[in-house]
């Protein structure tokens, strides 16, 4: 058999979780055509063929993780054997039904669900395959995954996978290699229009505030003891969903119009929930903003990724006695925390 092995993805990334198998033992694949999908430090990425031919051998199961150069799967080799493309429609050699494709109608290592059923399943540790599909076309719904989460043993632990694996793993390392520092104050909002876009105002904030010190928006570079201050403000604008904490990037904000970072913004929201960010989408952060406070609390010790030295946190916004001139009246105020690296 010809083996493929899992290509080098880009950005460094040594290893990779299987999410999905698009393609089965004995399938047909064409050149480019997508094999798997692969998690990459939260982004989703589809691995395609390096060539036409019959799959031989899937080497590697769903939630596994591979290292970059590890075997993915076996090209059956011989009569079957292709290396150009294929036009027209592909007669599919037949196989004998296992004991899950009898009882589910599908290919028991491809089962079928959204991305985002898949990743509520690994988030509970429930293995899909063992999930009763109750969709259109056999597909496993989140109801499913709830229903097979249930019957799990109680007590048993379940190995965290994903996106919840890679933000465990980076949270224990920035709080390992950074000397956190926290400060918190409020800032007097009342002069806010009532819709005012909060979080347009907040990264405004942050460009100025970077402008007058510069040294939040930059890089430390441990092994020198280098401090390097950025030109460009590459905002990690941290966002919450149920798969866990993501950061996507907004390039170079200082030099967007409001409605343009607006629809940025928009953009990277939706693809959070579609999980179709790209590794490149998450990697190169010079500051991180948490509006933390659409959720809950009012000031907070964030974490620090390194080689970022700063991350900016804004809690739930209230009414608070502020004194204005020689009164004491109500006033709208929004707290603040900054972390930085105290070194």
């Amino acid at each position: 058999m010809n083996m493929f092995n899992l290509p080098d993805l880009g950005e460094g990334l040594q290893e990779a979780e299987i999410v999905s198998w698009h393609v089965a033992e004995g399938d047909h694949v064409v050149i480019d055509q997508p094999l798997v999908s692969v998690e990459t430090e939260k982004a989703v990425v589809e691995v395609p063929s390096p060539q036409a031919g019959h799959i031989g051998k899937l080497l590697a199961k769903v939630g596994e993780r591979v290292k970059v150069g590890a075997p993915l799967l076996a090209f059956e080799q011989g009569p079957h054997a292709e290396t150009g493309t294929v036009v027209g429609e592909l007669a599919k050699p037949s196989r004998t039904l296992d004991k899950a494709e009898k009882s589910t109608g599908l290919p028991s290592n491809s089962t079928l669900a959204s991305p985002a059923v898949r990743a509520h399943a690994r988030e509970l540790g429930v293995d899909l395959s063992r999930a009763r599909p109750t969709g259109p076309g056999g597909t496993v719904t989140r109801a499913d995954v709830d229903t097979a989460a249930a019957a799990l043993p109680a007590g048993t632990g379940e190995p965290l996978r994903g996106a919840r694996r890679s933000m465990a793993i980076n949270m224990a390392r920035a709080w390992r290699e950074v000397a956190h520092a926290t400060l918190h104050d409020e800032a007097d909002i009342d002069a806010w229009p009532a819709h005012e876009d909060v979080t347009l105002r907040l990264i405004r904030a942050l460009v100025a505030g970077c402008a007058a010190e510069p040294s939040l928006n930059a890089t430390f570079e441990a092994a020198s003891l280098s401090l390097r201050t950025n030109k460009s403000i590459d905002l990690g604008l941290a966002i919450d969903s149920p798969d866990g904490l993501f950061v996507p990037i907004l390039r170079d904000v200082a030099h967007f119009r409001p409605e343009e970072l607006r629809r940025k913004i928009d953009a990277v929201k939706k693809s959070v929930v579609e999980r179709s960010l790209t590794p490149s989408d998450l990697r190169g952060a010079t500051i991180t903003l948490s509006n933390f406070g659409t959720l809950a609390g009012r000031h907070a010790a964030l974490i620090i990724m390194p080689p970022q030295v700063a991350i900016v946190g804004a809690g739930r916004i209230s009414n608070n006695s502020a004194r204005a001139a020689a009164n004491a009246t109500p006033h709208r105020t929004m707290p603040l925390s900054l972390t930085f690296d105290h070194r």
